[in-house]
């Protein structure tokens, strides 16, 4: 399976390390897409040597490969964890100003978000109004294929 492994920037970010390791010791193949800020608690070599793969946040990478648009439609799963509270709000309303939210809007697989952040912003008016409209968006009528 080839899954897109969305990493946040938040603390929980070291933790999706092991989560990658499972990935791939499972034997799919995972192109990790971190945030500037999860770089800033978990390395690009890490993110290289777990997965077996390049990692870039840039959609000016490899502009050849057009990865802003061939990540998400080739990826069977993506995966954001953690999803921050930026992230959620970022996905909610269709921004794309990175290689992972580009890769997010052109998603033709499913999308899993795993929330993580400080109880208070999990609870603020705006992350639950984010949380709502990515989750209206995984009815029939919209996309089956995302869940928060």
């Amino acid at each position: 399976m080839r899954i897109v492994l969305g990493v946040g920037g938040g603390i929980a970010a070291y933790k999706v390390a092991s989560l990658l390791r499972l990935f791939t010791e499972a034997g799919h193949n995972v192109t990790v897409i971190p945030t500037e800020a999860a770089i800033r608690f978990v390395g690009v070599a890490t993110w290289e040597a777990l997965s077996g793969n390049p990692v870039s946040n840039s959609v000016f990478d490899d502009v050849e490969k057009v990865n802003h648009v061939r990540l998400g439609h080739e990826a069977d799963l993506i995966v954001v964890a953690p999803a921050t509270a930026d992230l959620l709000a970022k996905a909610a309303t269709g921004q794309a100003g990175d290689l992972l939210t580009n890769t997010l809007l052109m998603a033709h697989g499913p999308v899993l978000f795993a929330p993580a952040m400080h109880t208070e912003m999990w609870h603020n008016q705006a992350t639950q109004a984010n949380v709502e409209t990515l989750r209206s968006r995984a009815s029939p009528s919209w996309n089956p294929r995302w869940a928060v």
